[in-house]
């Protein structure tokens, strides 16, 4: 790159910087990303957690269809903190009307079954769509569960029979998972949102510095200098991607503070500064990627309305390795990492569980990422060149 072509890039560069920081409108709408994604993250968490525990620590109510049959039953799941709760009309209309989320129906015959030995039949009735009702209901499950163990193991015994005989297997886990592999759970979509931020981070200035300019038909004496058209148009991609690694770095930190401030589950998101220069570096190709690409979008849009509509199409790009890997996990391969969207999905996440990347799979990552970054600049850079961009509609 010659000396004449790169004053000419710096030069469009320092210009796009300054007439953003003039740009009210356009920085708060840029530097929104970081401060609404940890507030979301960390307060989707908090509030999940707070209403688990709500759920677990309180004494729960449920209403008893014939508990009358089952006083025993009754007395024995209140001494659980499990309590029969009175209910008028249908029960089953409750469940459906979102009044009750779970209740107990107890058989006529409950009494005869428990003399004759046999199975005597407790039913749990529940919606199990409604996610409030998970917690009520496995309550309920793991109290009837200890009362059938119970109830049979002091049944063998008064036969004279060891109880052990009845369970030839004691089954027992043991969890292999680092504190960091867990954390990666509380942070699962993490890797999507730093994506997005990546990825469209410098939307509103691209779109603003190519069909906001054209729509204003301040892109035509640009054009019309000397300076090259690579270089006019590097010097705007090049501005929006210091954009988006400075929304990147906010909302890293923004996390890392909100984190630290948060209770409970909160903190658990917590990312080290070491792991959060690895996801700098990670994200880095991502940011080319997404300035490039909507730079080629933008500089073939005659508006910004028209620019606009691509984004809803574009935004969805980095749910989608989240989203396969949701439905069908599978074992890291290196062609993976040759992958956009996938390959910065799986590298977050090794970082997240503070697992190995091999060098192997850093020089992969990163020559499919400026490789990719390099073909769509070339590509942008053409556009730059067709006569008709310097026409508004």
């Amino acid at each position: 790159m010659s000396s004449n072509t790169m004053k000419a890039l710096l030069t469009v560069l320092a210009k796009e910087l300054r007439e953003l920081s003039r740009d009210r409108r356009t920085i708060m709408l840029a530097l929104m990303m970081p401060l609404l994604f940890p507030v979301l993250i960390i307060g989707m968490a908090t509030l999940a957690e707070n209403r688990a525990k709500g759920q677990m620590e309180k004494d729960l109510e449920i209403a008893m269809v014939g508990a009358e049959h089952a006083p025993n039953l009754v007395a024995w799941l209140a001494g659980q903190g499990i309590a029969r709760k009175p209910l008028a009309g249908d029960p089953d209309a409750a469940i459906r009307n979102q009044d009750e989320n779970v209740y107990l129906k107890i058989e006529a015959d409950y009494g005869k079954h428990w003399r004759e030995g046999t199975p005597a039949l407790v039913e749990i009735v529940h919606d199990s769509t409604r996610q409030d009702a998970d917690i009520p209901v496995r309550r309920v499950e793991n109290a009837l569960q200890r009362y059938r163990e119970q109830a049979g193991a002091l049944r063998l015994l008064a036969r004279g029979i060891n109880p052990g005989i009845a369970a030839p297997l004691a089954v027992s886990h043991t969890d292999l998972a680092t504190p960091e592999a867990r954390k990666s759970l509380a942070l699962l979509m993490l890797p999507y949102l730093l994506l997005l931020s990546a990825f469209v981070g410098g939307a509103h200035l691209v779109i603003d510095t190519t069909a906001g300019e054209r729509e204003r038909q301040s892109l035509e004496p640009l054009l019309a200098t000397p300076a090259a058209r690579g270089a006019i148009v590097s010097g705007k991609m090049a501005s929006a991607a210091i954009l988006s690694l400075i929304v990147l770095v906010l909302t890293l930190l923004a996390l890392k503070l909100g984190a630290q401030l948060a209770p409970g589950i909160g903190r658990m998101m917590d990312i080290g500064f070491v792991a959060i220069g690895k996801m700098m570096l990670i994200l880095i190709p991502i940011v080319f990627i997404g300035t490039t690409l909507l730079t080629f979008i933008a500089a073939g849009a005659k508006s910004v309305k028209e620019a606009q509509s691509y984004m809803s199409l574009l935004v969805m790009l980095p749910i989608l390795p989240t989203l396969v890997l949701l439905v069908s996990p599978v074992k890291n391969q290196l062609w993976m990492f040759a992958v956009p969207f996938l390959a910065q999905n799986q590298m977050l996440l090794k970082v997240i569980r503070s697992e190995a990347v091999s060098p192997m799979e850093w020089t992969v990552y990163f020559a499919a990422g400026f490789g990719l970054a390099a073909l769509l600049w070339f590509a942008a850079t053409r556009r730059y060149h067709q006569e008709r961009l310097a026409v508004s509609a």
